[in-house]
């Protein structure tokens, strides 16, 4: 049986440009709660910000993520929970190309991906636990879209905002969020007019170019 839920939309457009610079690592130093700790980019440089649409998949089965993929709109972020299945991967080529269609801004998956070498090529932002040539199948057996799920031990509900760039991945409620962007904000401004006061913007700026 599936259960299919509506697309919840929890992130502004206020919220989504309060956080465009802001890092990963900036919301770790005022929270732990949210980091998948274990969801590892395919690629780095990379980074994905957006709204969560959630997906669970009864280990094998992987239809329900067709059914997202329907759902979601440009700016989303598909987040898969595999219901413990790490061997088997779920995400490849030809749903990457669905996701690029639709401008999805990422996707993150609690198991594995494959076509490795064609994601690299594509650069959509992918974050997952590994990577295999064991696949999962679409056999219409059951699964769940947008229903709260949990993975890489972080509970992930519909709406969720979804930050991820090259030191990981955070999970936050849109009504938490604002307050933390804010902190986060406030203190990479900090952490730059240190940067400038020590010369370090420079000595940073000479190693790029060399």
């Amino acid at each position: 049986m599936f259960r299919i839920q509506p697309r919840v939309e929890g992130v502004t457009k206020e919220l989504l440009e309060l956080y465009q610079h802001i890092s990963a690592s900036t919301i770790g130093h005022f929270t732990d709660f949210g980091c998948m700790q274990g969801a590892q980019p395919l690629f780095r440089p990379i980074r994905l910000l957006g709204n969560a649409v959630t997906v669970r998949l009864p280990h094998l089965d992987s239809t329900a993520i067709r059914h997202a993929l329907e759902l979601a709109q440009a700016g989303d972020v598909l987040v898969v929970d595999m219901s413990g299945d790490d061997a088997r991967a779920c995400w490849g080529e030809f749903r990457a190309y669905v996701a690029l269609k639709k401008q999805l801004a990422g996707v993150i998956v609690s198991g594995c991906v494959t076509d490795v070498s064609v994601l690299n090529q594509l650069q959509f932002p992918v974050f997952s636990k590994g990577i295999s040539a064991l696949t999962t199948r679409t056999l219409e057996l059951e699964g769940e879209v947008n229903m709260p799920i949990s993975l890489f031990g972080v509970s992930v509900h519909p709406g969720d905002l979804i930050l991820g760039d090259d030191d990981g991945v955070f999970v936050m409620k849109p009504e938490a969020a604002w307050e933390l962007g804010v902190k986060a904000v406030e203190k990479q401004r900090k952490e730059e007019l240190t940067r400038q006061q020590y010369g370090y913007d420079q000595l940073l700026n000479a190693r790029l170019n060399r």
